[in-house]
């Protein structure tokens, strides 16, 4: 099988490999699933549907560990924040996503860093309108909050992608075509 057919199939392993990164991360930091760093590995490092579909799997991966693990509490309350996590991961996305126009030729770790921006700001931003019809816009616009998230999601990031170049080093194939790699 040629390097190409590889490293197309390698998405779906990709997908797994972040969704069960970032589940680690959520059950580490109770809550904490790191949508902005998966949208910019995924803006940079996948084709957009798989990136769909990483944003998807981690929701719903972050969403089984906080009420069958955490023990969220099954409220209306806690079902909309949901849906305004998995919009907003969507959403991040495609920040992160549309940032990436503004990185040329860059090298990879420019075009993570506008990735990263991209989506941190998409993803807060509807965090925020959520914030506004549930309740939390003081939470959701707190300076040391926001601060907070920025650099611990950016430190998630930085890991996520070392474990994504190491096992590209240890022979897994990329996450898609070389032809659209960076």
């Amino acid at each position: 099988m040629g390097a190409r057919a590889r490293a197309g199939g390698a998405s779906p392993l990709w997908i797994a490999l972040f969704t069960a990164a970032s589940t680690a991360t959520t059950l580490a930091l109770a809550c904490a699933t790191p949508f902005p760093s998966l949208a910019a590995l995924a803006a940079v490092h996948m084709r957009r549907r798989d990136g769909i579909a990483l944003m998807l799997a981690a929701w719903l991966a972050s969403q089984a560990v906080g009420l069958l693990v955490l023990g969220y509490p099954r409220t209306a309350e806690t079902w909309c924040w949901g849906a305004g996590l998995g919009s907003a991961a969507i959403v991040a996305l495609l920040g992160a996503d549309a940032a990436l126009r503004w990185s040329g030729g860059a090298r990879t770790a420019t075009r993570l860093a506008l990735a990263y921006g991209g989506g941190f700001v998409a993803f807060k931003l509807v965090i925020l309108v959520w914030a506004l019809f549930i309740g939390g816009v003081a939470t959701a616009l707190a300076p040391a909050l926001l601060a907070e998230q920025l650099l611990r999601n950016g430190a998630i990031l930085i890991g996520l992608y070392g474990l994504y170049r190491g096992l590209v080093a240890l022979g897994i194939p990329p996450a898609r075509p070389a032809r659209a790699a960076a």
